[in-house]
């Protein structure tokens, strides 16, 4: 990536913190929408990359809706941050085989999906986060296990 493109990423990533900050931006389509109306030429898909590279989550609103938000970055609490939006969106979680399956909330995936990531745990080796639904996987059985019973503590 050359200079001019880093630049252009860097400002619209700092455009796209102060939309939803300004804004209840509850999808990509509206966050892109915004970006346009600010004088981006972005895709969807951009825009899907710049959220996760920027680690944005979507948080409840008061009318029941969700809406994306950036999650400070203040290393000695962020553990506790990622630990309440894990026990906040979470619903169920089973095994299957190495594998399991996190229900949350509708819309809460990807930020519980991103807290998992970012809680560390050895036995996550990766996530994969649709609107409700996630799923962990984990190098065995035993530690798909060990790894349900630390989410189920957390989420007590």
């Amino acid at each position: 990536m050359d200079r001019k493109e880093r630049d252009m990423k860097e400002n619209r990533q700092r455009t796209m913190v102060e939309l939803i900050q300004r804004y209840d931006i509850g999808t990509q389509e509206e966050l892109a929408e915004k970006l346009r109306e600010a004088g981006f030429s972005v895709t969807q898909a951009t825009v899907s990359r710049d959220i996760r590279e920027m680690k944005l989550s979507k948080v409840p609103r008061l009318d029941g809706g969700q809406k994306y938000v950036v999650l400070e970055q203040d290393e000695e609490h962020q553990g506790d941050r990622f630990i309440r939006v894990l026990h906040d969106a979470f619903s169920s979680v089973e095994a299957a085989q190495n594998l399991l399956v996190v229900k949350t909330v509708s819309g809460m995936a990807m930020a519980a999906a991103t807290a998992l990531d970012a809680l560390e745990f050895p036995e996550v080796m990766g996530c994969i986060a649709g609107d409700d639904t996630i799923f962990v996987a984990s190098r065995s059985v035993e530690e798909a296990h060990m790894l349900m019973d630390k989410i189920r503590s957390i989420t007590a």
